[in-house]
């Protein structure tokens, strides 16, 4: 038996989580079985463990769609007892039962080798959002992006995607805007390297206007919405901006095609979800070998399966900070 965090749905339709003792036959069908060490909280977690959001298929749902630990069993070669193992995306805590749980069967081309430099803690203090952080930041550099040629932006700053992007950034000697709605954030986002903070409400404007004054030389971007609009028309001519999230809604308002045909500016969608393997190992070693662990550590607030319901409404809510990591076995 096993201690799992279990979302079930009554009869009314609404939702209810709470830790729960499960048996291995109750995991679902896969090649590998992970004795898991940790897992950690995303807004798509938020939305299984409350919700659902459209995201989960069935009930009784164990969510989390982050997770590392140790193989204990597997019908692949590739993998064998003992091996450290990283898991993100691939709907893994949505369709599929996740990482809120001292157990996990899942299916191998889920799985990533944990990589040197990294432990099963640290790997979850960057978990999806962490890996997001760092797509955006090599499609940045794919498409040109250099330090000195200006600030990069990154909007959503103190959230889990933004606190790497600005540590990252800042490590790799860009000079790193940080935006955010929540004041009191400043010295966190200046520890993390961000050497300019933007308020949110100074991007927030929807205007008709087909240019602004160049600003930027990249973007890292959460929002979307109305602050992807105006962003875009005050990138540099020739960059990028990488786009990760929606938090401020899903269509990109007050947006003209004026920046893209008359700045040569690129909008580089970015899903880390159904990223191919080798993406994945190529990111995964450019977090151990490019993210400052002390930053890392000063972004993780530590929390246990019993403190995920709330952690989950907190999410939803904007009100968590940095990066949450979960020791499922405390």
């Amino acid at each position: 038996m096993f201690n799992a965090l279990v979302v079930n749905k009554d009869e009314d339709g609404k939702t209810h989580a709470g830790v729960q003792q499960l048996a291995l036959d109750d995991l679902p069908e896969a090649e590998v079985t992970v004795a898991v060490d940790y897992s950690t909280v995303n807004y798509k977690d938020g939305l299984c463990i409350g919700p659902g959001g459209g995201l989960v298929r069935n009930y009784p749902h164990v969510p989390g769609i982050d997770f590392a630990g140790t193989v204990e069993a597997s019908d692949d070669d590739r993998y064998k007892p003992g091996d450290k193992v990283v898991l993100t995306g691939w709907r893994v805590g949505e369709a599929h039962w996740g990482g809120y749980a001292q157990k996990a069967r899942v299916r191998a081309d889920w799985l990533v080798p944990l990589p040197k430099g990294l432990d099963a803690r640290q790997a979850m203090a960057v978990g999806t959002a962490g890996l997001t952080s760092m797509l955006s930041v090599m499609a940045l550099e794919d498409h040109g992006l250099t330090p000195g040629h200006g600030p990069v932006l990154v909007t959503g700053a103190a959230g889990g995607v933004g606190s790497v992007a600005v540590a990252v950034l800042a490590a790799l000697g860009h000079e790193v805007a940080a935006v955010t709605g929540r004041p009191e954030q400043e010295g966190y986002l200046r520890e993390l390297g961000a050497s300019q903070i933007v308020a949110r409400d100074e991007l927030t404007e929807v205007t008709r206007k087909p240019l602004e004054s160049e600003l930027w030389a990249g973007c890292v971007d959460a929002v979307a919405g109305s602050m992807l609009g105006r962003v875009l028309k005050q990138m540099k001519y020739g960059t990028s901006v990488a786009a990760v999230g929606l938090a401020g809604g899903a269509a990109i308002e007050g947006a003209l095609i004026t920046p893209f045909i008359l700045r040569g500016v690129n909008l580089l969608g970015i899903d880390s979800v159904m990223q191919p393997y080798e993406n994945r190992l190529r990111a995964w070693e450019r977090i151990a070998r490019d993210l400052p662990m002390d930053k890392l550590e000063a972004m993780v607030q530590p929390a246990t399966l019993s403190d995920l319901p709330g952690l989950g409404a907190d999410i939803l809510k904007g009100q968590v900070k940095g990066r949450v990591v979960v020791d499922v076995n405390a």
